[in-house]
């Protein structure tokens, strides 16, 4: 089993994660942020990981250590599921169409983080969240994952619409990405023999 729980405690947060990756999208998730609740909720759905996330964090000031450091862990915990990473797809991309909007997501399980980000909102908060703390999650989810990670939002006018595409589509890239291929399911997928680092 692809299993991990890793555990965050600052003195700004103190985060839980737990995933499967070879498993149906069951998920708890409690962040104290509602929208950010609902997206990665969507995020397991559609990724068919199982994930439980409890965070809780000094929203008293604002979510940004929240949102940030739900990031590091969950990072930090696919990539520690994902082991040597043998025998995985390594890349995966999807787009994803919301009514009016279409993002487009592609990543790959390198080793290497790096986050292109190519969408903006119109809006600066989405329920109690700033939209600008969107990107921090995807940095952070590819720093501490060892992702690189592009998403560009290629048209949308609906805030919602745009960043729930985002998720949903880094949920199929990634679900596309950890899937084990039969034909190299011990290899690593590789010319070096390795993933990560330069």
């Amino acid at each position: 089993m692809r299993t991990a729980t890793l555990c965050r405690t600052t003195s700004e947060t103190d985060v839980r994660v737990r995933l499967n990756l070879d498993g149906t999208g069951i998920r708890t998730i409690s962040t104290g942020i509602g929208f950010f609740d609902h997206m990665l909720d969507q995020l397991a759905r559609h990724s068919l990981i199982d994930l439980e996330v409890e965070t809780r964090g000094d929203l008293h000031i604002d979510a940004h250590h929240t949102v940030e450091d739900t990031g590091l862990a969950l990072g930090g915990a696919l990539a520690r599921a994902l082991g040597d990473r043998a025998g995985i797809a390594r890349y995966g991309h999807a787009y994803v169409p919301m009514d009016e909007t279409l993002t487009r997501v592609a990543l790959d399980i390198s080793g290497r983080p790096w986050l292109v980000w190519n969408t903006a909102f119109s809006q600066p908060r989405l329920g109690e969240m700033d939209s600008e703390l969107f990107r921090e999650f995807f940095q952070a989810l590819a720093q501490a994952g060892g992702l690189t990670l592009h998403v560009e939002t290629l048209y949308g006018r609906n805030n919602h619409h745009i960043v729930e595409s985002c998720f949903k589509g880094l949920a199929r890239a990634l679900r596309s990405a950890i899937a084990i291929d039969p034909r190299e399911a011990s290899a690593i997928p590789s010319t070096k023999g390795t993933l990560g680092g330069a």
